[in-house]
């Protein structure tokens, strides 16, 4: 078995995926744009607000009619929001009008309904007004061509907000690589199905699909395989016909019964060793010209080669934030072996990085309860408290 550094496999994969990963912009609907990323400029196609109107219900009026208050008016109308032809204020006179309403040619000021006593035709003012009080004035929120928002902004719904009101129905974003996940292994079972004697809960593809989805790809197809290898390849066969991306789980050691390797290595896919742990069997293939990763089964193994190998490709692709790395305090020894980058489980305390639990791959409990990867480099086999280590957050 052919063995690579991180380093190496993870060169490979970017190779791999370069193609994929080129950002491409693609318009989407509004309201099916939260959490995509602007892959442009958006500006303004109209003013906000769109024309002047009322900032509460009350009276339109000139503020000129007003000195000398308490002063009675003539109503001479009501204008409510909504459609309506422009209405023009009488001097020396008032209009009742509803918030957001057209201003009416003539007045430049509202009064807001507590400050005045009315009838059906009279209104007393009993506050005087200044000029432009209570008046939205178009376009002093948004001019046209202003922009709105820049290429790169993570979509939230006060941005959708602002692309509706200014009547946009689509946006331009990055687009999501369409991803496939395969899980594999005779001895998996569907959550809420009941055990038979040498059979677990499948959860790897639970875990990366809810990876996939949280570093910007969209999951479109996830299913899981037995051991044989017709099974497999035809579930394969679907996955890449629906999908830019495939990454599976299991199968990829040098066992009996190692699906994955059997049907990928025939047609040209790589498997062998990286000098990490966990996570040490990968595979890395391109089948129809989609991608395909090949994870190891053990459910850490799983996690830790999408943390390192994945995650950063993807976000990046998806214009979502980098997750740096991080120089943290080790709180404890620590002890590690010659030649393997080890990945620890660990979480951050009061003066710096706890371990969570030893290296197994299966502790699933411990990784729900870590926050950071802990990266011990290969050619260390010590660290002791205090030593400042490089970790991973998750």
């Amino acid at each position: 078995m052919t063995s690579r550094s991180v380093e190496e496999h993870s060169a490979e994969v970017q190779r791999l995926l370069a193609p994929l990963l080129a950002p491409t912009v693609e318009d989407v609907a509004v309201t099916e744009a939260l959490g995509r990323v602007l892959g442009a400029d958006v500006r303004s196609p109209l003013d906000l607000p769109l024309f002047r109107n009322s900032q509460m219900d009350g009276f339109a009026v000139a503020a000129a009619s007003l000195t000398g208050v308490p002063v009675t008016l003539p109503v001479t109308g009501t204008i409510a929001a909504g459609p309506a032809e422009p209405a023009r204020l009488a001097p020396g006179s008032a209009v009742r009008i509803m918030t957001g309403a057209v201003i009416p040619a003539g007045a430049d000021a509202v009064v807001p309904v507590e400050d005045t006593d009315s009838t059906k035709d009279m209104v007393t003012i009993r506050v005087s007004r200044r000029a432009g009080e209570y008046v939205r004035e178009a376009g002093t929120d948004v001019r046209t061509g202003d922009l709105l928002l820049a290429a790169g902004t993570a979509l939230a719904a006060r941005h959708l907000s602002l692309f509706a009101a200014v009547g946009l129905a689509t946006v331009p974003v990055l687009r999501r690589p369409r991803a496939a996940v395969i899980a594999t292994g005779a001895e998996l079972v569907r959550a809420g199905e009941p055990l038979r004697p040498g059979q677990i809960y499948e959860s790897n593809s639970v875990a990366l699909a809810a990876s996939l989805t949280a570093n910007g790809a969209d999951v479109v197809f996830v299913d899981r395989s037995d051991d044989d290898l017709a099974v497999f390849g035809e579930i394969l066969r679907r996955a890449t016909a629906s999908a830019d991306l495939v990454i599976t789980s299991g199968g990829v050691s040098m066992g009996d019964f190692e699906v994955v390797r059997e049907v990928l290595t025939p047609l040209g896919g790589w498997f062998g060793h990286t000098t990490m742990q966990p996570g040490g069997p990968q595979g890395i293939a391109e089948i129809d010209g989609v991608p395909v990763l090949n994870f190891p089964g053990n459910p850490v193994s799983t996690m830790v080669s999408f943390e390192v190998f994945v995650k950063p490709l993807l976000r990046r692709a998806a214009g979502l934030p980098a997750t740096p790395l991080e120089e943290l305090v080790l709180t404890e020894p620590i002890t590690s072996i010659q030649g393997r980058r080890q990945f620890l489980r660990g979480r951050r305390v009061d003066g710096g990085i706890a371990l969570e639990s030893g290296p197994g791959s299966h502790l699933v409990g411990a990784l729900a309860r870590a926050d950071v990867l802990i990266d011990i480099p290969e050619n260390v086999t010590t660290m002791k408290a205090g030593d400042n280590v490089r970790v991973w957050p998750l």
